[in-house]
């Protein structure tokens, strides 16, 4: 059983992208191994021109650009002027697995992309905990008067994170348990910047009992999401 957790994105522009974001390409992907000696532990993947980055695990594999494409434009999302990134450290990277619930290797998907100035003016630190999927207490009874499947909803941590340059937002990690009984654990980076003008994102989930066994390798990822100049 899947589920969609791109829904909660009303305050994106529908008709295009605007700002710096724009002039992206499809390619800005680069890795570069972090390790001082021998064979790496980690990639380095970045966004230069929105100055953004984050490292995986070197036995994560990179999801082309065409994979991930194809699966923005499945829910709805432009693909021009806008970063996107994913792996997955399962055998055989599948974009589909953004929304599984029974991996026993984590997914990792990292977006970049601009806001229309209404959205800016509204853009909260709530809207940015539900982004991706329902986590505030209100947004849960309403999704879940609409039927949202998902249920048993833990939160295992509520951060909020204040970057350099005004860069802000929320780290948020919380269990759902997917229809056949799959607890599923979430690990969310989703942060603005200073104007409000732009979202940085990072989401890492699999089971709960992959989550476990790969929390240490998880809260790496999760905590070298930087947005600008890590200096």
């Amino acid at each position: 059983m899947e589920v969609t957790p791109l829904m909660n994105r009303a305050f994106r522009s529908t008709r295009g992208l605007i700002g710096g974001l724009a002039v992206l390409l499809a390619g800005v992907l680069t890795t570069v191994g972090l390790s001082g000696c021998g064979a790496p532990a980690y990639n380095y993947v970045a966004d230069d021109a929105a100055g953004t980055y984050y490292k995986v695990p070197v036995q994560w594999h990179p999801l082309s650009q065409q994979q991930i494409n194809a699966l923005l434009q499945s829910e709805g999302e432009p693909t021009t002027g806008i970063w996107s990134t994913a792996f997955d450290a399962g055998a055989g990277p599948n974009a589909d697995h953004v929304t599984a619930g029974d991996l026993a290797q984590p997914f990792a998907f990292a977006e970049v992309f601009a806001l229309n100035s209404t959205a800016s003016n509204e853009l909260s630190y709530n809207m940015m905990r539900d982004l991706l999927l329902p986590v505030t207490s209100s947004t849960r009874s309403a999704e879940a008067q609409e039927g949202f499947p998902l249920t048993d909803f833990k939160q295992l941590l509520d951060q909020t994170i204040t970057g350099k340059a005004g860069v802000h937002g929320v780290r948020e990690t919380f269990q759902y348990t997917f229809p056949g009984g799959a607890v599923n654990t979430f690990d969310e980076d989703v942060l603005t910047n200073a104007d409000q003008t732009e979202v940085y994102l990072l989401q890492v989930h699999c089971t709960a009992a992959c989550y476990t066994q790969n929390q240490n390798a998880i809260n790496t990822v999760m905590t070298s999401f930087t947005v600008g100049s890590s200096t």
